[in-house]
């Protein structure tokens, strides 16, 4: 008597999926950490060591003025020499500022410089580290992650830095000896160890061939990227805002659909407003997607800091008065709340995107404006906790403005400019932070509930353009 053998379930022929983006992710969270230490730590540097509320705004701005040079140098250096060499020396940077600024509690002229190098540190961090993980969130290092799934994930390292290092800084210098200096420590381990985790990460970028290729070994052509569709057919990478450079086979070959004008979507939803028109195959590949970047993330852009820098470094001065031997642990659970918030808003950024391409820029941005509302409200009438409700709608806002911007730029930029185009978007994000020691400078003239509901005018101005720019027919 024979037995027949019960039949086996065929072999998988998806490759294995290597999470190197988490190894990779904890740079983004280092740079948010380094960035906001010192934001929660400005009311003890007035209190403790005497330094006016002008030099402490002047402080926290400075950092832009490293932060911008480091992106706008890093991304192209990391385009040309490759993401792990450019992080790793960022790293270093970074700690070097980290020790300045602890150095900085008994010769206080050494917070300059240490402000400025955390700025350049960042700023190169953001650039590699954000087209690091984009590149590592695609074929072939990551065959299951969906459109905008690159962006979700470095905003949530960054948020998760921001909300974790203030917090901490904060709660270190209200109990902990020395807090000027032990307040500094937990950034310098955080920068080790997101060192040793990005040194197991591999290299995507190579120089001389900008892109490394696929693990097949088969030449990678610009903006192709292998399909994991059953026929295995190789598309082109889709212009639109959630493209992440590949787009879901139909069976068609790339030339009938560019030929066709289609719009596809590499987006979890299904709507097709997430894609851009094909520019075609005479198109300049630099020129349109250079044109949509200026028109419609650059206005965005600086409103992505504009909210929390203002939640940060201008509330909590102006609301703390009754808060007396509080006030640094109010600032600590602000920086904590505010980007917290960034990070809860994630999944209705991820839903808004699958409904309209500009859908998530006009919720941040309305946010913004509630923000600031509640922001004007908290200060006039000195009430810490509408300034604490108001610095959580004014997280939602950035961390809405941070998701659209990230998938823009990701579905925008050409595979060997990725890191240039995104420390552009970094660059003109940051510019935000000046509008706190903007917001200084007119208290003087001017009541700063009054500057707060001014701020309101060119955020809805923003508004309305990105909404009259980005609204078009979905047919």
């Amino acid at each position: 008597m024979t037995t027949t053998a019960p039949p086996t379930a065929p072999p998988t022929c998806r490759p294995p999926l290597h999470r190197h983006w988490l190894r990779t992710g904890w740079v983004m969270t280092a740079s948010g950490w380094s960035a906001n230490q010192f934001s929660a730590l400005l009311g003890a540097y007035h209190s403790d060591l005497g330094l006016t509320a002008a030099t402490t705004t002047a402080l926290f701005g400075i950092y832009v003025l490293g932060l911008i040079p480091g992106l706008l140098l890093g991304g192209p250096a990391a385009d040309r020499r490759g993401r792990r060499p450019v992080v790793f020396v960022s790293l270093m940077v970074s700690a070097l500022a980290t020790v300045l600024l602890m150095a900085g509690s008994a010769a206080t002229g050494l917070l300059w410089p240490g402000r400025f190098l955390t700025g350049i540190g960042a700023g190169a961090l953001l650039s590699a580290g954000s087209a690091w993980i984009k590149e590592l969130s695609s074929p072939p290092y990551d065959t299951v992650a969906t459109g905008g799934a690159a962006a979700r994930r470095s905003g949530l390292f960054l948020s998760a830095g921001f909300a974790t290092g203030g917090l901490v800084a904060a709660l270190i210098a209200q109990w902990a000896p020395s807090p000027m200096i032990t307040a500094y420590l937990p950034h310098l381990v955080l920068s080790v160890a997101a060192a040793l985790l990005a040194a197991r990460a591999p290299e995507t970028a190579c120089p001389g061939r900008r892109l490394a290729p696929p693990a097949s070994g088969h030449p990678a052509p610009t903006h192709t990227a292998a399909s994991d569709g059953p026929a295995g057919e190789r598309t082109t990478a889709s212009d639109g805002p959630a493209g992440e450079w590949t787009m879901a086979s139909d069976g068609r070959p790339a030339e009938e659909r560019t030929a066709a004008g289609e719009r596809t979507a590499a987006s979890d939803g299904p709507a097709p407003e997430r894609a851009l028109a094909s520019h075609g195959p005479t198109a300049a590949p630099s020129t349109a997607p250079g044109t949509a970047f200026r028109r419609l993330v650059a206005p965005v852009a600086p409103w992505v800091f504009v909210a929390p820098s203002i939640a940060l470094a201008t509330l909590p001065g102006l609301v703390d008065a009754g808060l007396t031997g509080w006030q640094t642990v109010y600032a600590g659970i602000v920086t904590a709340v505010t980007p917290g918030t960034g990070l809860l808003v994630a999944p209705l950024a991820r839903r808004l995107a699958t409904r309209h391409r500009i859908a998530t820029a006009v919720a941040g941005l309305a946010a913004v404006i509630l923000g600031l509302l509640l922001a004007a409200f908290a200060v006039a009438r000195v009430r810490p906790d509408a300034a604490l409700l108001a610095s959580a709608v004014l997280g939602a806002g950035y961390g809405l403005c941070v998701a659209y911007g990230l998938t823009e730029v990701a579905a925008l930029a050409p595979p060997d400019r990725l890191a240039r185009l995104t420390a552009r978007f970094w660059a003109l994000c940051y510019l935000g932070f000046c509008a706190p020691y903007a917001i200084t400078l007119l208290s003087g003239p001017f009541a700063p509930a009054a500057v707060l509901l001014a701020a309101v005018l060119p955020a809805a101005a923003t508004l309305v353009l990105i909404a009259r720019r980005g609204t078009r027919p979905t047919t």
